[in-house]
């Protein structure tokens, strides 16, 4: 770690600038007024979790299981310079994050090392976090295990309701297609053009008794089902099991 911020303490957006022996460190404007910006082949990010930014954009970052699920500006892809860079394991990511956008201060949440990712506008990063000033990323995080999205996230209005990860739909999606796993319809096949990529998706967790946030593996955890099988599963509650459907589609 080049610069010795504390894991932990709160700095404000002057103070890094201090501590890092900016020119201006007063000055509070520009790229220092936004999510994230460089100083001397460094990075640093400054998250607001579940509140909106200075500039209004209000991307869903979430912190959870000791990393940061975290939006670029929204013009940004995987092939701009700053994303490259800072993906890349070259550059050290000092991460800070708060809770209320009104508050100056951020918790030092030390330096990020990408767990995950998706190629999308914005681009979402999974940041996972050293523990100590060795700069250590562990391998193989991209490639060897399989996508875990954040599901479940529970939010206050009139009635809770639960927001379902659409990263998560597609990876089960590109996995098993659009066949129903209970009675093998696909609606393609059957209306053409108009039934094209239609299918539900079934959560096999039941994630409003949940209460929580969690990690959910789209192969594992969801499954593509037609609407019909999809009611005949919630016909009870507790839910019945994909393969109690198939039983019952086995004997008829």
């Amino acid at each position: 770690m080049k610069f010795d911020f504390k894991i932990g303490e709160m700095y404000s957006r002057k103070e890094v600038k201090k501590l890092i022996g900016h020119p201006e460190p007063d000055l509070i404007g520009g790229i220092w007024g936004t999510g994230y910006t460089s100083f001397e082949n460094c990075y640093f990010i400054f998250a607001n979790v579940g509140a909106a930014g200075r500039t209004g954009h209000d991307y869903p970052n979430l912190l959870a299981y000791n990393s940061l699920y975290w939006y670029s500006k929204g013009t940004e892809s995987l092939h701009t310079k700053t994303i490259t860079n800072m993906m890349s394991g070259n550059y050290d990511i000092y991460i800070f994050t708060r809770e209320d956008s009104k508050d100056v201060q951020f918790v030092f949440r030390g330096l990020g090392y990408v767990k995950d990712f998706e190629d999308n506008k914005p681009v979402h990063i999974v940041w996972g976090f050293h523990n100590s000033k060795e700069t250590i990323v562990p391998k193989g995080f991209q490639i060897n295990q399989r996508k875990l999205f954040l599901e479940g996230a529970k939010k206050d209005s009139l009635a809770t309701r639960y927001e379902r990860n659409p990263g998560a739909r597609n990876a089960c999606l590109a996995y098993y297609g659009y066949n129903c796993v209970c009675c093998n319809f696909n609606f393609e096949n059957k209306y053409g053009e108009v039934g094209k990529e239609f299918i539900h998706v079934h959560h096999e967790i039941e994630i409003s008794t949940i209460g929580e946030e969690y990690q959910i593996d789209p192969i594992m955890d969801l499954k593509p089902v037609c609407p019909n099988c999809h009611a005949m599963i919630h016909k009870r509650k507790p839910a019945y099991s994909i393969y109690e459907i198939k039983k019952f589609l086995e004997k008829v």
